[in-house]
């Protein structure tokens, strides 16, 4: 099979099927490969309930006995399933939420397996949602590491399992890296790694697999950066600026005045924007540190100078939002902006109006999403393009938009919060401004780290602060339940549902999550500022860029499965207004461990000493732990659980370009042979 054949041409995969793979963004056999397990279960002998450890995150498989039918009962538009069951010397009580097809399928008076986590309340044992297996089909699994992938309603883990199978085996791939760096780090091939991370023999050869698809991740990323820096510095701008009146004119009518970090990082843009060179600066600031203003400021000075400027955000609500707040300012303060927004949902009759506005030269500020960096877009004078949370976008897409400007400046602004010594390594190929310095009206958020006991107590003080008039956020790790080994792990769909019964019924509660379609996000988001809902029950959707001033409480689910920096991005998105806000971390584990390290939110509402306490707490002893998302989106490597593997691949590269700089000695020539056969998988690679 061809590495890039389509995935409806492997076996069992029909038009139906296929389109579930679309959805996930999998459409050939490379980006199936790519697709690396989340998790691993190893399914164990069956125990009794008595020789389980309760209260464990790891799920148990008991063998137990029916003795009566299941009872149902439908509260609203959700349907709870109870029954107990029996080992033949203890028994145990099992809940299931919206199954109610598994009536036909639990009989009284049979056996059955059942694997879930194991809870203890007031002495009795019960499981939530546990998964049922017949012995044949358990057996099968057993003494093997089975892998666990992220999915999409309607597709099976077990589908997922069979393509991968019949890809791997059509999958051949040379070597690229020198044998002595192999040895170096004590790599195995790349083909045995990918074989490997999918279906481990053991623990220890998916350790060895792991490490080598980081490195190749690390490695190749490093080299474009590199690269790209030393490009970047030998190139004069296309569009020269000079100081203008507008930027003093703004400042000096804005009813603030900028925090001294502020003013710094101001002076280091307008330098770059006047230095004759192109830009290339990383604006790194702690959420609400006020880099939006930094941001419009910049445009202001190309706008003023005769250009144009883009502002490309990751979200459609994102780009709206920075939309909406430049036409008021614009307005307010008779600025010389003329701004339009483009994102994927606008139609194709406004889009190709839009097109020829800005080809025309007719506006100059261009607002949006990746629809900015279409083909069909021709900008007239493109002389400055800021990213916002470039780390969605990578390096190869902040190129393209850059050189559709010719020479154009680049500014990138971040909220994510990564320590100074990893930022030095990543964002190699920018310069790095620090706002470092929070707005002094900003009331700081009350934080506390609470175990699922405090659940009841949260849901009233909740109730509270919407009787005053507020609103709230319940953010949980899950958009739907049904993922293998995901038991105990809250999600969007039912605990939206679940809300919708435990608050009064006029408290208005809705669901949010990424599988949404545009418009309907942005209809739930637009009734949320409004005001008409109260309660938001989401995914990190909301992590960058939503600004509801009036929302006052954000409590977190399963707080242990983020990222300290995740969390405190999450946490941004409250303590907006005057009031005071307040934080609910809630740790679904009950281990002790987990909620030390969520203790550090507590003591800090600063997100770089959070970042270092997490690199500090984070090492490579957890395989697959909690990931750092927003924070460099690779696939599987995450700069804090890797971070000294990261630094290390650092020297090699520095090392490696010092000696063959161009890569054409025949140690380097398959690196750069595989970069440029390979530029789509990892980041754009044209200027090696």
């Amino acid at each position: 099979m061809k590495y890039l054949d389509d995935v409806i041409n492997l076996k069992g995969i029909g038009e139906k099927t296929a389109k579930l793979f679309y959805r996930m963004g999998i459409h050939n056999t490379e980006e199936l490969l790519l697709h690396y397990p989340r998790d691993y279960q190893s399914f164990k002998q069956p125990v009794k309930i008595a020789q389980a450890q309760k209260g464990s995150e790891e799920p148990v498989t008991l063998e137990l006995f029916l003795p009566s039918a299941f009872k149902w009962k439908k509260l609203r538009n959700l349907w709870i399933g109870t029954g107990v069951c029996s080992d033949g010397t203890d028994s145990i009580s099992i809940t299931y939420f919206n199954a109610p097809y598994l009536k036909r399928k639990l009989v009284a008076g049979s056996a059955y397996l059942f694997r879930g986590k194991l809870k203890t309340e007031n002495g009795k044992y019960h499981m939530d949602q546990p998964k049922i297996y017949t012995w044949n089909e358990y057996q099968d699994m057993m003494g093997h590491l089975q892998p666990c992938y992220s999915l999409t309603a309607g597709l099976t883990n077990r589908t997922v399992m069979k393509a991968i199978e019949q890809a791997l085996a059509g999958y051949e791939e040379g070597e690229y890296l020198p044998e002595d760096i192999r040895e170096e780090y004590h790599l195995v091939s790349r083909s045995h790694a990918l074989g490997q991370i999918h279906f481990p023999k053991d623990w220890e050869s998916l350790t060895e697999a792991r490490r080598r698809l980081v490195f190749d991740e690390f490695f190749l990323f490093l080299l474009s950066v590199r690269k790209m820096k030393e490009y970047n510095e030998t190139l004069n701008t296309d569009y020269p600026m000079i100081n203008t009146a507008w930027p003093q004119r703004l400042l000096e009518r804005l009813p603030y005045q900028l925090t001294k970090a502020q003013m710094r990082v101001w002076n280091e843009i307008e330098q770059d924007l006047e230095s004759g060179k192109c830009m290339n600066r990383l604006v790194q600031g702690d959420v609400g540190s006020g880099k939006t203003i930094l941001a419009f400021l910049a445009l202001l000075e190309s706008v003023s100078n005769g250009y144009q400027g883009a502002l490309m955000a990751p979200t459609e609500i994102l780009a709206a939002q920075h939309f909406e707040q430049l036409v008021s300012m614009t307005k307010q303060y008779n600025l010389p902006f003329k701004p339009v927004l483009l994102t994927g949902s606008v139609s194709t009759t406004a889009k190709k109006e839009i097109y020829r506005q800005i080809e025309a030269g007719e506006v100059n500020v261009i607002i949006g999403t990746h629809a900015l960096i279409q083909e069909k877009v021709t900008y007239k004078e493109l002389a400055l393009v800021i990213t916002d949370e470039q780390h969605r976008f990578g390096v190869r897409q902040r190129e393209i938009l850059s050189q559709k400007g010719g020479q154009a400046h680049v500014l990138v602004m971040s909220a994510t919060p990564i320590p100074r010594t990893l930022a030095i390594i990543l964002y190699g190929d920018l310069h790095l401004s620090m706002v470092d310095e929070l707005p002094a009206d900003r009331l700081p958020i009350k934080n506390c780290v609470v175990d699922t006991s405090y659940r009841k107590k949260a849901y009233q003080f909740i109730i509270k602060e919407v009787r005053m008039g507020h609103q709230a956020y319940v953010i949980c790790p899950m958009v739907e339940a049904g993922d293998e080994g995901t038991e105990g792990i809250e999600n969007v769909t039912d605990y939206g549902n679940r809300l919708k019964n435990e608050l009064p019924s006029d408290v208005h509660v809705e669901i949010l999550h990424g599988k949404m379609k545009p418009a309907e996000k942005k209809r739930i988001m637009d009734a949320f500022a409004a005001g008409d809902i109260h309660v938001l029950v989401s995914t990190t959707v909301i992590e960058v860029g939503i600004n509801v001033p009036n929302a006052t409480v954000m409590m977190v689910e399963n707080a242990e499965r983020f990222g300290l920096a995740q969390l405190h991005q999450l946490r941004g998105r409250i303590g907006r207004g005057r009031e005071q806000s307040y934080c609910i971390f809630v740790n679904g584990s009950g281990k002790e461990q987990s909620a030390e390290r969520l203790n550090i939110l507590n003591k800090s509402n600063d997100g770089f000493f959070i970042a270092e306490e997490d690199l500090k707490l984070r090492g490579p002893g957890d395989l697959f732990g909690i990931r750092q998302s927003g924070a460099m989106e690779f696939r599987i490597a995450d700069i804090y659980q890797d971070a000294d593997l990261l630094k290390k691949i650092s020297i090699t590269v520095d090392k490696l370009l010092s000696e063959d700089e161009e890569l054409e000695t025949e140690r380097c020539a398959p690196i750069k042979r595989y970069l440029t056969e390979n530029t789509g998988n990892f980041v754009d690679f044209r200027s090696i």
